[in-house]
């Protein structure tokens, strides 16, 4: 028996794999031998799922959190920005500066 090189599977796969053994339609050995993996590592698997969803289901859906920007500041500097693009476009035209309106 030759010994086999260590494989990284896909959480994609992994998923896949536990959920049919959740189903539990098939036994671990014959899961085992369809995806060719360990009987161990299936096991492993459908724990992390069943610990994970519990997670996922359990949790209670909130109200959107107040944004951690704050957006009060950020319009006053748009205004202020605004207010100060308006006074040099005007400057630059009386100057000669700048072309016609744009």
């Amino acid at each position: 028996m030759t010994k086999r090189s260590r494989r990284a599977h896909s959480p994609a796969f992994k998923a896949k794999v536990a959920l049919a053994a959740v189903k539990g339609e098939k036994t671990l050995a014959e899961l085992a031998q369809q995806f060719d993996v360990h009987p161990n590592q299936i096991t492993n698997w459908r724990s992390h799922l069943l610990e994970g969803a519990a997670g996922v289901l359990g949790q209670e859906r909130s109200e959107p959190k107040e944004a951690a920007v704050d957006l009060k500041g950020l319009h006053a500097k748009i205004g202020e920005l605004t207010l100060e693009n308006d006074y040099l476009s005007g400057a630059l035209t009386k100057a000669g500066l700048l072309g016609a309106k744009r």
